[in-house]
C-alpha cells in the first residue's frame, strides 16, 4: 500500500472529533516485511497470517503524554488544562478512550476509501510497545489490518444486534 493512500487515510482520520481535540492516537503503519514479521510474532496464532498477508497493518496506540499538544490543538484552554491532564489518573482514561475513538475513525475512513479493515486485539501489548513504541509515552491499543479483501479471504458478515437489543430511546 502506497504512502499517498496512507496519508490520504490519515487526513480523513485526523478530523474526527475527540474530547478537547486532544487527538491522543498514535499510529504505526506496518507495511515492510521486517515490520510485519516482528508484529506477527507478537500476535496470537490466529492473527499471524492476517498480518503477514495484509498490505498494511496499523498499530493504533495512545499517547499518555498527549497533554503536551493541548496548547496547539485546543488553543482556547489547552495550556490551562495541561497540568490536570498530565496526572496519570486523568491522562490514561482520556488517552485510551479518545485514542480508541480515533482508531474507530481509522476503520470508517479506510472503508470510505474502499479498503477492508480487520481490527484485532489478539497480540502481546507489552511486546508491541517494546518493539514499536520503546522510549515513548505511547501504549498500544489494538491493531488493524487493511487491504482489499476478496471472496477467498473474507469472512462472511456475522449477525448484528437489532436497534432494540442494542439500545433504547430515553
Amino acid at each position: 500500500m502506497g504512502e499517498d493512500l496512507i496519508r490520504q487515510l490519515y487526513d480523513l482520520v485526523k478530523y474526527g472529533p475527540t474530547a478537547l481535540n486532544a487527538c491522543p492516537a498514535r499510529f504505526v503503519w506496518v507495511r515492510s516485511e521486517d515490520g510485519k514479521k516482528i508484529l506477527a510474532e507478537l500476535a496470537s496464532e490466529g492473527n499471524r497470517a492476517k498480518i503477514l498477508t495484509a498490505p498494511l497493518t496499523v498499530i493504533v496506540g495512545y499517547d499518555l503524554d498527549f497533554a503536551e499538544t493541548l496548547p496547539e490543538l485546543f488553543p482556547a484552554r489547552g495550556e490551562a488544562m495541561k497540568p490536570m491532564l498530565k496526572a496519570p489518573a486523568m491522562a490514561e482514561p482520556m488517552a485510551f478512550r479518545n485514542g480508541t475513538l480515533q482508531g474507530a475513525y481509522l476503520i470508517l475512513a479506510a472503508r470510505a476509501l474502499g479498503l477492508d479493515a480487520g481490527p484485532m486485539s489478539g497480540f502481546n501489548n507489552a511486546g508491541v510497545d517494546e518493539a514499536f513504541f520503546a522510549g515513548t509515552s505511547v501504549k498500544s491499543n489494538f491493531i488493524c489490518s487493511l487491504g482489499y479483501g476478496s471472496d477467498e479471504n473474507m469472512f462472511p458478515r456475522n449477525p448484528r444486534l437489532s436497534f432494540e437489543d442494542a439500545g433504547r430511546l430515553a
